[in-house]
C-alpha cells in the first residue's frame, strides 16, 4: 500500500516538474514574441510578469529535480506567480498566443498547488515584518 502511494507521489512530482518547464518554456517564448511584437504586448508589467513566471518555474522544476526539502516552499509560490501570469495573459485577450500561454500557467498552478502541500503564505521578509511589528505605536 505504501508502495502504490510512494509512486503516485513520484508521479504527481513528475507531472509538476514537467508542468513547471512547460510553463518556463512558454513564457519565454511569449516574452520574445511580446518583444517582436510591441504595443500592449511590450507594456512592463506583462513583461515583468512573464519573466517572473518563467523564473520562478524554473526554480521549482529544480528543486523538485534534486529533491529538496523545501520544494513546497518554491511550489507555493510558483502556483502564486503562475496565477497572476494567466490572469495577465487573459486580459490581453483572446489572442492564440498569449491564450495557450495562460493555460500552460493555469496547468502549472494547479500541479504546484497540489505540490505545495499546503504551505501558508509567508511575509516577504520575515524579519523586516517582526521589527515593523515590535514598533511602539
Amino acid at each position: 500500500m505504501a508502495n502504490a502511494e510512494a509512486m503516485r507521489s513520484k508521479d504527481a512530482m513528475r507531472e509538476c516538474i514537467d508542468n513547471c518547464m512547460a510553463c518556463h518554456r512558454i513564457c519565454m517564448e511569449t516574452l520574445a514574441e511580446c518583444l517582436k511584437r510591441g504595443g500592449k504586448h511590450a507594456e512592463p508589467r506583462l513583461l515583468r510578469m512573464l519573466m517572473d513566471c518563467a523564473d520562478i518555474c524554473e526554480t521549482s522544476a529544480r528543486f523538485m529535480l534534486r529533491g529538496s526539502d523545501l520544494h513546497s516552499r518554491t511550489c507555493f509560490a510558483c502556483a502564486e506567480v503562475c496565477a497572476a501570469c494567466a490572469d495577465a495573459c487573459e486580459q490581453m485577450g483572446t489572442d492564440a498566443m498569449m491564450k495557450a500561454c495562460a493555460e500552460a500557467c493555469r496547468r502549472c498552478q494547479e500541479s504546484c498547488r497540489s505540490m505545495s502541500g499546503g504551505v501558508m503564505a509567508q511575509p516577504l521578509n520575515p524579519e523586516a515584518a517582526q521589527r515593523a511589528a515590535d514598533l511602539p505605536a
